[in-house]
């Protein structure tokens, strides 16, 4: 581990919650691949695995923040625990149905009611801000870190389920992915020592208004933004493989997508090393206007060779950006509300990466694979446009939650 990032853990028990959800965040970045690869094998329709996917996640914009709201109203272990059992429970009956070739109504069911794995590393990151109250600088690290080790899990994950679809049988993956998500979350919520307590939420503020995040103009802002960038991603993904394919190297799509999240790896740890200065939103603006700029060179990645540094260099952008809004949100919510208010972004950003695919697929089969490039440039545009046309609402949120902060953000 870089030095810089040592004194992280130094706190007690700090190294058990890290590893312990590494293994429930690396089932997440499996999930979605080794349901495709295993459905599509045993069903022989890839149209049925994405409408199986796809339920899954609709399903999952619905309960992750909802799963968010009770962690943060009874605390993590509480929820966390039989969430993943439930989540376990009917991700085993997922594939023993596609197994056992059952129905597509069965299929989409088992994936629906199976959506309740806990969002971990939002759970980790609200116990690095109990941990460190009140220190700015580890806080920024502690983000850049969990940034990084999200990456690290969206680069192994998808090669880890196919290599056991691949090598063992269709639904080695997501058996993996099961006993993952099981361990990981048992184990992380098992350090007590390190997990935050549970404080009673004020039910509005001052002045009358709900203290609930998503009421928020700050947060609404968060969320908004969020969208654009989960499009970035979700259109960057697909664009890639139809472009890879259209040039006759679809099998280098995996290398070229994991360029693109190396650069944010390794732009996440030099970015967490780095002393910055100006406040939150000021930092969250400039990562958000990287990103858009970073994004405008693939629009004219002509050849595969053009691609392949393009890629490292707009991964290079997206740590920062995600780093910096984690960030903010921290600042924008009360601490009692920190898991909902993360749970949140993280839903937008879900969702946006869902429509970003869905109108990739759309341009690629209209407009070509060589002009898709041009969809992840316009959704970055977009997301520095909110977050530029809501910076005043995301200043006035810092300043209330956290007067403090109030001569730094300009």
């Amino acid at each position: 581990m870089p030095a810089p990032y040592r004194s992280l853990f130094a706190a007690e028990g700090a190294t058990a919650f890290t590893g312990a959800g590494f293994l429930a965040r690396l089932a997440l970045a499996m999930s979605g691949v080794a349901t495709v690869v295993m459905v599509s094998s045993t069903h022989g329709s890839y149209a049925l695995a994405g409408l199986v996917t796809f339920a899954s996640l609709i399903t999952t914009l619905v309960t992750m923040p909802w799963l968010g709201r009770l962690v943060d109203r009874f605390g993590q272990a509480r929820v966390a625990v039989p969430a993943a059992v439930w989540s376990s429970a009917w991700t085993g009956v997922l594939v023993v149905c596609a197994v056992l070739r059952a129905p597509a109504r069965a299929l989409i069911a088992a994936s629906v009611l199976s959506t309740t794995a806990p969002n971990v590393g939002a759970m980790a990151r609200a116990r690095w801000a109990e941990i460190h109250d009140g220190d700015a600088v580890a806080m920024h690290r502690a983000n850049s870190f969990e940034q990084v080790l999200d990456e690290v899990c969206f680069v192994l994950g998808p090669v880890l389920a196919v290599a056991l679809a691949t090598s063992a049988a269709p639904w080695a993956g997501k058996v993996c992915s099961l006993a993952l998500t099981l361990t990981g979350t048992l184990l992380f919520a098992g350090r007590r020592g390190t997990e935050p307590p549970v404080r009673a939420a004020a039910p509005a503020s001052a002045d009358g208004r709900s203290t609930a995040p998503l009421r928020q103009p700050g947060i609404q802002v968060m969320a908004l933004t969020f969208l654009c960038t989960g499009a970035v991603f979700g259109s960057l993904e697909l664009v890639t493989v139809a472009f890879t394919e259209s040039v006759g190297h679809g099998a280098l799509a995996g290398v070229v997508l994991g360029l693109q999240a190396a650069g944010s790896a390794v732009s996440g740890l030099l970015f967490g090393v780095v002393a910055w200065h100006g406040g939150p939103v000021r930092r969250f603006l400039a990562g958000v206007a990287g990103m858009a700029v970073l994004m405008l060179p693939l629009v004219f990645a002509g050849t595969l060779t053009a691609l392949v540094p393009l890629m490292f260099l707009a991964g290079a952008a997206t740590s920062p950006t995600m780093i910096t809004g984690t960030g903010l949100v921290q600042e924008l919510v009360p601490r009692e509300r920190i898991n909902e208010g993360l749970t949140l972004t993280t839903t937008a950003l879900l969702g946006g990466i869902a429509l970003g695919s869905a109108a990739a697929g759309w341009v690629v089969e209209r407009h070509g694979a060589e002009h898709g490039y041009l969809l992840p440039a316009v959704a970055a545009g977009a997301a520095l446009a909110v977050a530029v046309a809501g910076a005043a609402l995301l200043r006035r949120g810092v300043r209330t939650l956290r007067p403090e902060t109030a001569a730094v953000l300009a």
